[in-house]
């Protein structure tokens, strides 16, 4: 089961052809009088291209004739071999960062990533969990996390990277820890269109590995903007349906307001970074987590500081109420969990 946007990414080849829309009589002339050929249909331009500059040269000529005409092109690039046999449009815009990127998008389109797991620690400095991030293969390619993500925001592969980023996390919390520790994984709510849809990869995964819902927390990751309230409940929704937990991520900083952790009440408010840095001498702070922690009482979630770094921090998380702690001074993401604590190396 598979949507067009979640599907695997052809790479671009030498030889293939440019499908456009929509067609019109004055674009066809346009790319005649360039020396190519068109195969019109009532809709779609077909334009057969013999190497990657002579692709290169078409898309200049397009993105001149799109601002002449001020409308919007919408391109799908097919290779003699290409494997995929959904059609994936794209604008303009989108494939030119594509090839601007192009070191980027191999990643992504091959999968050339993993998951790192960072502890996540009860009071008592016990570990209970970890979150999985993304980070690059050992003797792959450097990327940085932020980056990758922003490229498939650009090129529109962030559904894909974000469906390939939960699975890899899955199969590495599946191969190295033990049922009962809770795993807590990111996701984009814009990369989801329609839960009931876009989210059966993940949950086949889980079965597929024999793993227990309960141990997974899904959570909404700092970089996406809230914006469809409705969409994100469903999601919850979803998730919690298939026996998972929900967690909402940078409360108190950004897009994650108090009012919106009240109005969606995940089973998880994790609580921004910048909030937590020397809490103990901030008594600004220290108001606006004792807030947090009142309003979460409320509906029964627990509560996690995240980007813990001070002791000086972790105690006074503590001594407010706090129910977990993340951060460098329990340990940094690494490849596998630390061996002292006897998990499976």
């Amino acid at each position: 089961m598979n949507c067009v946007d979640c599907s695997d990414i052809d790479p671009i080849e030498d030889e293939g052809e440019l499908k456009l829309r929509p067609y019109s009589i004055p674009l066809a002339a346009a790319v005649r009088n360039a020396g190519y050929e068109v195969f019109g249909t009532s809709r779609t331009c077909i334009i057969p291209y013999r190497c990657i500059e002579d692709l290169l040269v078409l898309l200049e000529l397009l993105e001149s004739f799109q601002e002449q005409q001020q409308i919007s092109l919408s391109i799908c690039i097919k290779g003699r071999g290409a494997r995929i046999s959904a059609e994936r449009w794209l604008t303009l815009d989108q494939v030119k960062v594509r090839f601007s990127s192009e070191d980027l998008v191999s990643i992504i389109r091959s999968h050339d990533f993993c998951s790192h797991l960072q502890p996540i620690v009860n009071f008592s400095e016990e570990i209970i969990g970890f979150e999985l991030l993304l980070r690059p293969l050992p003797q792959g390619s450097y990327f940085q996390p932020y980056e990758l993500f922003e490229i498939a925001r650009r090129t529109g592969f962030h559904s894909f990277l974000d469906r390939a980023a939960r699975i890899s996390a899955i199969e590495t919390s599946a191969k190295l820890l033990p049922k009962g520790i809770k795993r807590f994984i990111n996701f984009l709510p814009s990369s989801i269109y329609n839960p009931k849809y876009c989210l059966t990869h993940t949950f086949e995964a889980i079965r597929r590995l024999d793993q227990n819902p309960e141990d997974y927390v899904f959570e909404v990751v700092e970089t996406e903007k809230i914006s469809d309230m409705a969409h994100l409940r469903a999601i919850f929704t979803e998730y919690r349906q298939q026996g998972m937990l929900v967690a909402l991520d940078d409360v108190g900083a950004g897009y994650s307001t108090v009012e919106v952790m009240s109005s969606l009440q995940p089973d998880y408010v994790k609580i921004d970074r910048d909030l937590i840095s020397f809490c103990d001498q901030n008594v600004d702070k220290q108001r606006v987590l004792r807030d947090i922690i009142s309003r979460a009482g409320d509906f029964g979630a627990r509560v996690l500081a995240e980007g813990i770094e001070r002791r000086e921090e972790f105690l006074f998380c503590r001594d407010i109420g706090m129910d977990l702690g993340q951060g460098y001074l329990f340990g940094k993401p690494a490849d596998k969990p630390p061996a002292h604590f006897g998990f499976i190396a």
